[in-house]
C-alpha cells in the first residue's frame, strides 16, 4: 500500500488493486492509531484517531478531494496512485 502523503506525523496510504471494493477511502496511520476515512464525506469508517489529527485529515481531504478521487480511479485499474501535497 503506497504512501501518498505525509504531514504532522500522519501517514496517508491508498491500497491499489483491480476493482478495489467499498466507497472511496484512505488509510491513515498516526502513532499507534490506524483508521480508514471516506473521501467523499470525511467520515471515519474504521479505527480511531485523536480529534486534532482527524480535523487535520478532514481539511486535507477537502482540499485534495479531486486528486484523491483521481487516485482512486488509478487504483481501481491496478495502477499506482500519485503523491499528493501534504497539509502545510
Amino acid at each position: 500500500m503506497p504512501t501518498i502523503s505525509m504531514f504532522f506525523g500522519i501517514i496517508i496510504r491508498m491500497y491499489y488493486a483491480l476493482k478495489e471494493h467499498g466507497p472511496p477511502h484512505i488509510h491513515v496511520y498516526f502513532q499507534d492509531n490506524v483508521a480508514v476515512m471516506n473521501i467523499r464525506d470525511c467520515e471515519l469508517t474504521k479505527g480511531v484517531l485523536p480529534a486534532k489529527q482527524r480535523r487535520l485529515i478532514s481539511a486535507w481531504i477537502e482540499i485534495h478531494r479531486e486528486e484523491l478521487l483521481s487516485n482512486r480511479k488509478l487504483c481501481q485499474n491496478g495502477k499506482k496512485p500519485f503523491k499528493i501535497q501534504p497539509l502545510r
